[in-house]
């Protein structure tokens, strides 16, 4: 009866937070005219404290945006984000293994909705990076340079969010966002992720953690 007591309560703030007034969120984050998911996990969070006031994001993958909070819920700074090509909100079985050794076939290319506790790390390649889920080689980084460099530039300046689904599977930001926002922000500490899903609504994927 546990599980029923936890979800009973997790559904009782939900309907809190959606039946707040806007006022409740950050007017830096209003004013950027979120989804309605998204603003519901911001105020969901809020209300709840879920993030116990380590600093958050929020990646609405339909919108292909990034939002990142103070523990306070006071907005940081907002971005476009490249997302996994592929749709779907699960990791594929094996999908770190393949990703070691460069075999991701184009179903494994998702980005896992969830909540995700970061840890500050390195890839394989030294680069510094934000483990979202380590075993599954799904991180928070920047842009790299190399090839297609190009190319994903111009997609990250895309207006439109499908344009901006070309990743492996990680959430890529600008290099400028990672170095002046996300790394003195969790390069050195941990912080919580809410990856939004795009396959159902994002209350129903937040009350089954």
């Amino acid at each position: 009866m546990q599980w029923k007591s936890r979800a009973a309560a997790l559904c009782a703030a939900m309907v809190v937070a959606c039946t707040a007034t806007a006022g409740r969120l950050d007017a830096d984050f209003e004013r950027q005219q979120p989804s309605p998911d998204a603003r519901e996990v911001a105020q969901w969070v809020g209300e709840t404290d879920d993030a116990a006031g380590r600093p958050y994001l929020i990646v609405d993958k339909k919108a292909a945006r990034l939002f990142v909070f103070e523990g306070s819920g006071r907005l940081l700074a907002a971005t476009p984000v490249l997302l996994g090509s592929a749709l779907g909100d699960d990791s594929m079985p094996g999908v770190g293994e393949r990703a070691q050794t460069g075999e991701l076939t184009a179903e494994d290319r998702t980005t896992p909705a969830g909540r995700y506790l970061t840890q500050p790390g390195r890839n394989l390649d030294g680069e510094r990076v934000v483990w979202l889920d380590y075993g599954a080689a799904l991180a928070l980084h920047r842009l790299r340079p190399g090839r297609g460099h190009q190319v994903r530039s111009a997609r990250l300046e895309s207006s439109q969010p499908h344009e901006r689904r070309v990743s492996l599977g990680c959430v890529v930001v600008p290099t400028a966002f990672y170095l002046d926002v996300i790394e003195p922000l969790l390069g050195s500490r941990r912080g919580v992720v809410y990856v939004l899903p795009e396959t159902q609504p994002a209350r129903e994927l937040f009350l089954q953690l």
